[in-house]
């Protein structure tokens, strides 16, 4: 398996970039999100990857971290959700929020992503909402995946939605309630009242 290159970024193809290492050019097909990131052709990349190896091709996937390398395995795992969309799903969702649309139920949200119909992605919650890591969210300080404890509870999950039925956005929704420092025993109504509040002081 090729778990990783780094190499000199060479050129930007419609699918993704090639990469240079050790004399040999290696095409990786990346989100379209990462190559916003992604250094201008000439210099040093580093990128998780995943092989595909089918009967008439050979596909190398690249990522900017292991987390969302693992993230796309979780969901190419699910019936009907092949590496192409996978990397469509990866490419309009960052991994904080695809965990998050999929703990909140939020099938609109993840089916934004082009190839991605209502029906797939509330396949994809079914599938994956007991499997989701959340301790591998990052912390809303910007400290990194698991470096802060994320509480994520029925009540979590119904102020989201709560939230979005009053015309916020699934994103904002998300972010202001994963924002307050809740303790696990509240209720959707005190999450719902420190969630107002945080919003009106924007």
């Amino acid at each position: 398996m090729i778990y990783y290159v780094r190499g000199i970024l060479t050129e930007y193809t419609e699918e993704g970039a090639v990469l240079e290492a050790g004399g040999v050019g290696y095409h990786l097909i990346i989100p379209a999100s990462l190559r916003a990131e992604l250094p201008a052709p000439g210099e040093e990349v580093k990128l998780y990857t995943y092989y595909q190896v089918g009967e008439d091709s050979q596909k190398l996937f690249g990522f900017s971290d292991r987390d969302s390398r693992d993230l796309f395995l979780q969901l190419i795992k699910v019936s009907g959700i092949g590496p192409k969309l996978a990397v469509s799903v990866m490419g309009t969702l960052s991994p904080d929020e695809l965990r998050l649309a999929v703990v909140a139920g939020d099938a609109k949200t993840i089916a934004q992503a082009p190839g991605m119909g209502k029906k797939t992605a509330e396949k994809l919650i079914l599938e994956l909402k007991d499997k989701i890591d959340m301790t591998r969210l990052s912390a809303p300080d910007g400290r990194g995946a698991g470096s802060a404890p994320v509480i994520v509870t029925d009540a979590f999950t119904e102020a989201v939605a709560a939230l979005q039925a009053l015309g916020y956005s699934s994103s904002e929704a998300l972010k202001t309630v994963r924002s307050l420092e809740a303790e696990d025993d509240w209720t959707v109504d005190q999450i719902l009242q420190a969630a107002f509040r945080k919003l009106a002081a924007f």
